[in-house]
């Protein structure tokens, strides 16, 4: 199928160059074949479209209407495969079209101020991104990069990049603190509030606490149990009580007066950030564009 539709290409070329040229000797120059050659792919080309496209005499050699009304349609169709030809280098040297992003639903909202800097820079990339903090599978789903936090998947059809480290820390708002009382240590929080995450296996996550230089485990008896990262922020930031939250995040909300950061000296080692991309063919320039920049902000 392929050597026949190449065969078939070849004939129109041949075709154009007659068409051009005026000559069959002058075609097959600029062709670098034979004069035979050349003739059998019009006759073939004809033979195929069931009309004469050339009015051949010893003298001249000159187009029918056929051949005037396929010249144009040819001559288009040439020029539509330039231009996509054009475009598809201009996607590979310059970000064009969609990245599809999937991020875990409290830090994805971090960012959206990396992603703004990024496609003010390149105008002609769109993004999509959904929030959400389940384990999305980028091949099946379509994305182009899936951001995960912890764990990875167990599968080997993928790249994986790592975009930076967390750290853990417990947080509650101004307001929350105002009525509870305020924390001294680590045994203080057995008489608080906690809100808890539960994680995409189902389980509640534990707070994780450096207590006296050793790292301990604690199970909380929950006011209010999330599935959603921001949620569990939101919750924080209403003050339902102390959440525990990645110092990227948290941060923000520090800064805005919204949380204040509790027993900082309690802050662990959290899980790594990456960045998951589908395996395939070479990564295009608009994916590659929005890996490095995340990688680059958010190391920084």
């Amino acid at each position: 199928m392929v050597d026949r539709v190449e065969a078939q290409v070849q004939d129109i070329e041949s075709f154009l160059a007659v068409a051009q040229t005026g000559s069959f000797t002058r075609a097959a120059e600029g062709l670098g074949t034979s004069k035979s050659n050349v003739g059998k792919a019009v006759q073939r080309l004809e033979k195929r479209l069931g009309t004469q496209l050339f009015q051949r005499t010893t003298r001249a050699v000159r187009l029918t209407e056929d051949g005037e009304t396929y010249l144009q349609a040819a001559q288009a169709a040439l020029q539509g495969l330039r231009e996509a030809e054009q475009a598809l280098a201009a996607r590979r040297a310059e970000p064009i079209g969609r990245v599809r992003l999937d991020v875990p639903a409290g830090f994805g909202r971090l960012l959206l101020p990396f992603l703004a800097t990024l496609q003010q820079r390149y105008p002609k990339l769109t993004l999509e991104m959904a929030l959400n903090d389940r384990m999305s599978d980028p091949v099946a789903e379509g994305w182009d990069i899936v951001v995960r936090i912890g764990e990875l998947p167990p599968s080997g059809d993928m790249t994986v990049r790592k975009l930076c480290s967390l750290r853990l820390g417990l947080y509650a708002s101004p307001d929350y603190l105002h009525r509870k009382g305020t924390i001294k240590d680590v045994a203080d929080l057995a008489t608080h509030h906690a809100v808890i995450f539960r994680g995409p296996t189902g389980r509640l996550r534990p707070w994780t606490v450096s207590d006296g230089g050793r790292i301990r485990e604690i199970s909380m008896d929950p006011v209010l149990v999330l599935a959603d990262g921001q949620a569990l922020i939101d919750a924080a930031v209403s003050g339902f009580g102390i959440a525990q939250i990645f110092d990227r995040v948290g941060q923000a909300y520090v800064d805005s007066g919204r949380l204040v950061h509790i027993l900082p000296e309690a802050d662990v080692e959290g899980p790594p950030v990456h960045a998951i991309i589908p395996v395939g063919v070479k990564m295009a320039a608009k994916t590659r564009a929005v890996l490095n920049h995340l990688a680059d902000s958010l190391r920084d």
